[in-house]
């Protein structure tokens, strides 16, 4: 794993637990580790938040010992700081040689407690939490009468999936240490934390040689864009050949300037008629346009890459078209029209190099993704064999050997009618220029909400291609 990659790394509670053992059998303490936590805890309510009256709300875990942690500095610090715990620590763990540091006041574990103080801090549960938050710690967190600051996850949120067990608070501010956890980039994790800040308390990188971590976040350490030499030309850039449909064709032309914008050197529009052509022909000049049939198209093994669906009906004749494409050993975006063909048969789209479906196409091909979008994706990654980019605010890509990355790296203002179509053409394009499927998907989900953001509020699918130019060209000096 390149050092970049291995700064996107993100870890689930499971081995996060393995990076820490890693780490005290290599010879670091786990006080050491833990003090180093609370410390960070403790800076960043100082950094944050003014000194207020502060409850420290803490667990029997090693949570509740960060927690105690930052309690003692903060109150060195003179902030008027008291703890509340949950129950005690277990006799001779870090955590209760913690706690028997702290020799500030104890407040009884009650929603009265919480609701008088301008900063509660969560240090109650851990991102591995197995069980759902209720009662008493479910009722003090949501009495809250200021700011939450959470210690790693807010107590209640899964590490794994984002999910809240029961109820999980909102907090203002999460420190979490390390490396981040899917939880915190997956929804509603991601808005639960509110702001992430990742502190090192010193575990060495050399635990994740250990742990193997499988899931990323999404970012230009994850992947590089092909490079362009100064003897490209149009065809080693790479061809893109677009199926359009005869009813939606702007669909296809949106795919197709996500392709010409994103590099590929050639993008052709396959029509399925002279009525379509001629609509197609209507928009831009540099996009070649014809109505050769597919078995023609094939013909010329410098079509390569294919996008199939954007515009297309949800028919047989879809399907037959894709069966020719990959059948020929091309390599297929499947998109919109396509996927819903295949509604509740996906392995009839055994051979395309990626799937972009959103959550109800998903659902229709292989069931609903339920309360944990990263398996379900890697699970139809592997069912199929293909790459799967399942769209939504928490964008997953998942390839067919188990490898995922998350991209939170994306506004909201993305929801609207053809952006889908923009981002397979992008797909299309970097795999034609060379990319594998999993780090084209990727990087084709990045520069696609990069591009976003730069466009603001107010964006159409139309705009997103011409924003992709600022885009790459910041993405490569960097």
């Amino acid at each position: 794993m390149c050092a970049s990659a291995s700064r996107l790394a993100l870890l689930t509670p499971q081995e996060m637990a393995a990076a820490d053992a890693a780490a005290i059998a290599g010879g670091i303490p786990g006080e050491r580790l833990m003090e180093a936590a609370g410390r960070a805890v403790a800076r960043a309510a100082m950094a944050a938040f003014r000194p207020c009256r502060t409850l420290v709300l803490a667990g029997p875990g090693n949570n509740g010992g960060d927690g105690y942690v930052a309690a003692r500095l903060l109150e060195q610090a003179g902030w008027p700081v008291a703890v509340a715990a949950l129950t005690p620590p277990r006799e001779g763990s870090d955590a209760a040689r913690a706690a028997t540091r702290w020799r500030g006041p104890m407040r009884p574990f009650a929603p009265e407690e919480a609701a008088r103080a301008g900063l509660v801090v969560d240090a109650v549960f851990g991102a591995g939490l197995a069980r759902p938050v209720e009662g008493i710690v479910a009722a003090t967190l949501a009495a809250a009468g200021g700011p939450i600051l959470a210690v790693d996850v807010p107590s209640g949120l899964d590490g794994a999936t984002g999910q809240a067990r029961g109820y999980a608070p909102q907090a203002a501010l999460t420190v979490t240490f390390f490396r981040r956890k899917p939880g915190h980039l997956l929804m509603p994790g991601r808005a639960l934390c509110g702001r992430i800040l990742l502190a090192d308390i010193g575990l060495p990188e050399s635990v994740l040689r250990t742990v193997r971590p499988s899931t990323w976040e999404n970012g230009p350490g994850l992947w590089r864009l092909p490079a362009i030499t100064p003897l490209a030309h149009k065809y080693s850039r790479g061809v893109v050949t677009i199926l359009a449909g005869a009813g939606m064709t702007g669909a296809a032309r949106l795919a197709a300037a996500g392709a010409r914008r994103a590099g590929a050197g050639l993008v052709t529009l396959a029509a399925p008629d002279r009525a379509a052509g001629d609509v197609l022909r209507a928009g831009e000049p540099g996009v070649i346009v014809t109505e050769a049939p597919i078995a023609a198209l094939l013909a010329d093994a410098r079509r390569d890459v294919w996008v199939i669906g954007p515009g297309m009906t949800a028919e047989e004749g879809t399907l037959a078209a894709f069966g020719a494409v990959a059948s020929a050993g091309r390599r297929v975006v499947a998109d919109a029209g396509l996927l819903a063909a295949a509604a509740g048969a996906p392995e009839r789209l055994r051979g395309a190099a990626v799937l972009t479906p959103h959550e109800g196409e998903f659902t229709r091909l292989f069931g609903s993704p339920g309360t944990d979008r990263l398996c379900a994706a890697r699970a139809a990654a592997a069912r199929l064999g293909s790459v799967v980019l399942l769209k939504g605010p928490d964008t997953v890509v998942a390839a067919p050997d188990g490898r995922a990355a998350i991209n939170a790296h994306a506004p909201p203002w993305l929801a609207t009618a053809g952006t889908g179509d923009v981002l397979a053409g992008m797909i299309a394009a970097l795999l034609a220029q060379g990319m594998p499927p999993f780090e084209a998907a990727s990087a084709a989900a990045w520069l696609h909400g990069d591009a976003a953001l730069r466009c603001g509020p107010g964006l159409v699918a139309e705009d997103l291609a011409a924003a992709l130019q600022k885009t790459l060209e910041e993405c490569r000096a960097t």
